[in-house]
């Protein structure tokens, strides 16, 4: 028996990752991780089937040249597509990227008018083509409630495998207490960030730590934390957008891959993740919306951790992004089949 022949026999079966919006700056700065092995191991051999609008497909083409030419191991194809059928058929992951952003004058009403149409339509397209277990991150904006709109339009999938990214919120989060107290980004452990992914979430440091103690115990000055970090974060990409004259890309790509990567495989021991779900009635935030929650996964499935103890402020501020959230809801409910 060759080694050749020894290596075919053992050799994973690829996993087909679906793309949208592939010819953007954020797919522009994830493809080429997931390629490299950075979302499902250096073992998993992957095939991209990437889609983007018909007028992107030369600039589609040259990532895919890109991608070629850097003879990823486990890289064993690359689809470029304007037809989202053919973007999802089998696909086993989907990352849905790609939707309009807001431009200047658009208020927040407009942009959900504007792509809610398009993730109703892709809902409908991933639940006759994709894998029945497929797992679907919803990136593009506004992500909550587009998430909602991709669930109510895929009735035969699983609602447990459909999130919207709220990755980025906690890590940027994390970034700044770690500054804050010139300390590596590895120490600070059970950060959340509740509700949706807006200038309403609530970044929340009551049950965040460090080496096993309160954050809080390192941050006596409530005045920075409720006037620094919470705004901070909140308006994060805002200033990132301010910064460089476009929003967020390689750290928006950088939290696809860590929110997919903990969903497969599993959190690390000993602490949460933000992510933002389906709602069942936890913490008082009624089922019907996706809502960023405090999560463990593992073996593929995500568990709201419970019970944790929530401060009249704290509540507070999590019912008001959960009425901002219902308030879309309902400017899209013609679009939420039953």
């Amino acid at each position: 028996m060759t080694a050749l022949f020894v290596q075919e026999i053992f050799m994973k079966v690829p996993i087909r990752i679906a793309v949208t919006g592939a010819a953007g700056q954020i797919s522009y700065s994830l493809l080429f991780r997931i390629a490299n092995g950075d979302m499902l191991g250096k073992d998993q051999p992957v095939i991209l089937q990437l889609l983007d609008i018909t007028p992107a497909q030369q600039t589609l083409r040259g990532v895919a040249m890109e991608l070629e030419d850097c003879v990823f191991p486990m890289l064993h194809q690359v689809i470029i597509t304007d037809d989202p059928k053919i973007a999802f058929r089998n696909a086993e992951i989907a990352l849905l990227v790609g939707a309009r952003p807001r431009s200047k004058g658009m208020e927040r009403y407009d942009l959900i008018k504007v792509n809610a149409e398009t993730f109703a339509e892709q809902g409908k397209i991933l639940n006759t083509y994709a894998a029945p277990h497929v797992k679907i991150l919803v990136v593009g904006n506004p992500a909550n409630t587009n998430a909602l709109i991709l669930l109510h339009n895929a009735p035969n999938l699983d609602p447990r495998n459909i999130s919207s990214m709220m990755r980025l919120d906690h890590n940027r989060a994390i970034g700044l207490v770690a500054r804050k107290l010139s300390q590596p980004v590895t120490s600070i452990r059970k950060m959340i960030v509740w509700g949706n992914h807006s200038s309403t979430q609530y970044p929340d440091l009551s049950h965040a730590e460090m080496d096993g103690r309160s954050i809080l115990e390192f941050l006596p000055d409530r005045n920075w934390v409720e006037n620094e970090f919470v705004p901070t974060v909140q308006s994060r990409g805002t200033v990132v957008i301010e910064a460089r004259g476009l929003s967020s890309a390689a750290s928006a790509a950088n939290a696809i891959v860590g929110h997919m990567r903990d969903w497969i495989f599993g959190s690390p021991p000993d602490d949460w993740v933000t992510m933002s779900v389906l709602s069942d009635g936890s913490y008082d935030i009624p089922a019907g919306v996706l809502y960023g929650f405090p999560v463990t996964c593992q073996n593929g499935n995500y568990r709201i951790i419970q019970n944790l103890p929530i401060s009249e402020t704290g509540h507070r501020n999590m019912m008001a992004s959960y009425l901002e959230l219902l308030k879309e809801k309902e400017q899209v409910k013609h679009l939420l089949q039953q």
